[in-house]
């Protein structure tokens, strides 16, 4: 077989063992809705292993996360859920805040059979995970933070400015808007939705002191140009136990801190191959060695 011939036979069959790899994730994928608080929750579950439950941003769903829970399923089972008024869950009479929603994760842990998981979250669905290891302690293994936030003090100056200023009718024309439209059990549900959103950026959080007794490990993830500063994610850190210097013979926090070069806050969960760099390594334990370590 000549080259140019073996490269295209295999280059099929690598794209084939792609596609079938997909449609068996895909016949694999189970839907379904829980009974929480008063809403029907959405959820999927895909892949096989140890379960991981994966909470998305403000204004999100599901099918936005898709990058990062397909390669989560390769090695774990991952629960992925739309949160209160976001994606196929319903709306209820009840403000949209951290210790709220954490509670909804809980309570759906409750309602699926899932004693313990570990957690991933992105943005508020990150500061949403945080909430619950500070709530529910007993629920969460290892929880990963990609662009969260601990203390509104942490918040970039423009960043703080800008949600000030924020208006329902500033949303109204997003793509988040037709988004919502076409999952939301309540279609001309967005206006509401934006209104609590905004409020829950408003509110003021100082978790300092609950932050310093949580004992699952944390993984913080975030982008160099995030919206929340660099000295924020520090401390963060250091409240987890991190910061402190290795190569003493004394074993490194079990917390870890990651900062991706040239990302903004948005651009975090678009860089999946250098996401799942951090969180698979987390997740199992590794630990780089150093240059002397066999």
């Amino acid at each position: 077989m000549n080259k140019r011939k073996f490269l295209t036979v295999a280059l099929a069959s690598a794209l084939t063992v792609s596609i079938s790899a997909k449609a068996m994730a895909d016949a694999a994928k189970k839907t379904g809705y829980a009974d929480v608080h008063g809403m029907k929750m959405y959820y999927e579950v895909s892949g096989q292993g140890d379960p991981i439950i994966v909470l998305h941003g403000a204004f999100m769903n599901i099918d936005e996360m898709k990058g990062i829970i397909g390669k989560l399923s390769m090695s774990h089972k991952v629960y992925a859920l739309e949160a209160q008024g976001h994606g196929r869950t319903n709306d209820i009479d009840r403000p949209l805040t951290f210790p709220n929603l954490a509670n909804d994760v809980a309570a759906f842990m409750d309602a699926v059979g899932l004693k313990k998981a570990d957690v991933f979250g992105y943005s508020m669905g990150a500061t949403t995970g945080l909430r619950l290891a500070i709530q529910n302690p007993e629920k969460v293994n290892k929880l990963i933070m990609a662009s969260g936030i601990y203390d509104t003090e942490g918040l970039q100056p423009e960043f703080k400015a800008a949600i000030l200023n924020w208006k329902v009718e500033m949303f109204l024309n997003s793509p988040f808007a037709a988004e919502y439209k076409k999952l939301a059990p309540n279609p001309d549900g967005f206006p509401a939705l934006v209104e609590k959103v905004i409020a829950a950026e408003k509110e003021t959080i100082a978790w300092g002191e609950e932050v310093k007794k949580i004992k699952a490990p944390v993984l913080i993830i975030a982008g160099d140009s995030d919206g929340y500063t660099l000295e924020h994610e520090v401390a963060l850190f250091r409240l987890l136990g991190g910061g402190v210097m290795g190569d003493t013979g004394k074993p490194l926090a079990a917390s870890r801190l990651a900062i991706l070069p040239a990302t903004s806050h948005t651009a975090v969960p678009t860089q999946v191959d250098l996401l799942m760099a951090f969180i698979e390594p987390f997740l199992t334990g590794e630990t780089p060695k150093g240059i002397f370590e066999k």
